[in-house]
């Protein structure tokens, strides 16, 4: 459809601006002025490609599109397999558009070793591009685990005070499950004789083999996401983490957890799926209202944030376990949604902690008097966070609410309490910094957002409104994808036919 491996220039245009960045030698100062307009550029480059390949993409199609195959290791049967549906392409451009924005978050903030931290940030983004992009399994296992790498110095060089501990607690975590994700695809192998995911896609395994698969990628994607109770090394991660490490966490690496259920468990495990899907509902229960709770009680912003990014995260479970069409283009909508939101409110906390340095919310008030453009901006992700209708927020729990009331009301009924207690704690938050009286002299002091943070901030809070309004440019591209897998795992299950998609152009749920 293009002419060029557009997927291919996508993932390793990053990896060539760090390798060019990796060379620059000269004067401290120098190196890392140039250090950030490299890393800037190659990220803006990527984020135009990743656009272009948006605007070429066909959203009739349920197959992969700009497929790019050529043999890696023949002998074994192993390829290198690109290819992109409705489902991947949103990440794909997701993760390139975060990806410049953290680097300008980071232009004042990272003041040592700026030219290691551009090349980790563009490492990184080579291997969550091609995490999306993957259609080979073993391709799919090293960009996903090579994702480890980049983020673990991130965290462990330019985090907070106990940078250490949390690098390593995120990094053997994830690194646990990935483990067994890795023997589960290694006997997928075995059995099936390939790697190809497209192939495997059409072959399910043996029911009773499914069980066993299912549990070793649930280990490895539940502790992604992550979901209750594999979830307490996320705080840690988030506080300690610079700035753009928190966005980036938040706003992609999270979502690797919710696609591997959407490319491996649902469709190549769908009896076990069903099998297993109530335990997913009440394990995303418990995550919505119980980290919610915890929430309520955090005097540090990055945590309160990173408890509600766990009770999130269960929406996008919940919904994508009801096998669903409204689920499942919930969970993908929410997945999307969440990752703008959440790393537009940890950018919000950033934009504070430059100037005051510390993250504590009693240390803040009254900011809406000396920063009205930033208590703006602040106000609008906040109400996104929290599901306003017109925000994107609203349309991802809500289809997950529709699609969970249609397995079982009690689930939906239980899973609408995290909604009100997640009004509850963001607008806590959001009074305690922004209103009341202004007691510390420094935090009145500090000036307004500018030019560079306005930057950031604009294509965020357009996204936001955008989405919140016109959903259906988003569901029109995942519908006949979301179908297709739909189709496997009704199939597999002895289910008589597809519902309607929430977004197809028959007349959804938001004509």
């Amino acid at each position: 459809m293009i002419g060029f491996p557009i997927l291919s220039l996508m993932t390793f245009l990053p990896l060539v601006g760090a390798l060019f960045i990796f060379s620059i030698r000269g004067d401290a100062a120098l190196v890392a002025r140039n250090a950030r307009f490299s890393a800037l550029y190659a990220s803006g480059f990527t984020f135009l490609l990743s656009l272009f390949a948006l605007s070429r993409f066909n959203k009739a199609e349920a197959e992969f599109q700009f497929v790019e195959k050529t043999d890696w290791f023949p002998a074994l049967g192993i390829s290198y397999h690109l290819g992109v549906d409705g489902i991947s392409i949103f990440f794909i451009v997701l993760s390139a558009f975060l990806t410049p924005l953290c680097i300008l978050a980071s232009w004042e903030s990272i003041k040592d070793r700026v030219k290691e931290y551009m090349i980790a940030f563009l490492v990184l983004e080579t291997f969550m591009i091609g995490t999306f992009c993957a259609l080979d399994t073993v391709l799919f296992y090293v960009f996903f685990e090579g994702v480890l790498i980049p983020m673990f110095i991130i965290i462990g060089v330019w985090g907070g005070p106990r940078r250490v501990y949390s690098a390593f607690k995120f990094f053997l975590y994830t690194l646990f499950g990935s483990v067994l994700m890795l023997l589960a695809l290694l006997t997928l192998y075995f059995k099936a004789g390939t790697t190809d995911i497209a192939v495997l896609l059409e072959n399910p395994v043996a029911r009773d083999l499914q069980m066993w698969l299912w549990l070793a990628f649930f280990a490895s994607f539940a502790v992604k996401m992550p979901m209750w109770p594999v979830h307490t090394w996320l705080p840690d991660a988030h506080v300690e983490a610079p700035t753009a490490g928190s966005v980036i966490l938040a706003g992609v690496l999270l979502k690797m957890g919710g696609y591997g259920f959407l490319r491996f468990s649902l469709p190549m495990l769908p009896e076990a799926s069903a099998y297993f899907a109530g335990m997913v509902y009440w394990l995303s229960i418990i995550a919505i209202i119980y980290t919610s709770l915890v929430a309520l009680v955090q005097d540090d912003m990055k945590k309160l944030i990173a408890y509600s990014s766990v009770a999130h995260m269960g929406f996008v479970t919940l919904g994508i376990f009801t096998a669903t069409a409204q689920g499942v283009q919930g969970g993908v909508f929410q997945m999307i949604s969440h990752g703008i939101i959440s790393g537009a409110l940890f950018l919000c906390v950033g934009v504070v902690y430059d100037r005051l340095h510390t993250r504590d919310i009693g240390r803040y008030g009254g900011l809406v008097k000396n920063m009205p453009k930033y208590a703006t901006v602040f106000m609008i992700f906040m109400l996104g966070s929290v599901g306003l209708p017109g925000t994107s927020g609203f349309v991802g729990e809500f289809l997950s609410l529709l699609g969970a009331f249609k397995v079982n009301a009690l689930y939906a009924a239980l899973s609408t309490t995290g909604i009100v207690l997640g009004a509850a704690y963001m607008l806590v938050l959001y009074r305690r910094v922004v209103f009341g009286p202004q007691d510390n002299g420094d935090a009145a002091a500090m000036p307004d957002i500018g030019m560079r943070e306005a930057a950031i901030f604009a294509p965020l809070v357009l996204l936001v409104l955008v989405l919140g309004v016109f959903p259906n440019y988003v569901m029109d591209r995942v519908s006949p994808s979301a179908e297709r897998m739909l189709a496997l795992y009704n199939k597999a299950n002895g289910i008589a036919a597809v519902e309607p998609a929430a977004g197809d152009d028959e007349g959804g749920i938001f004509p």
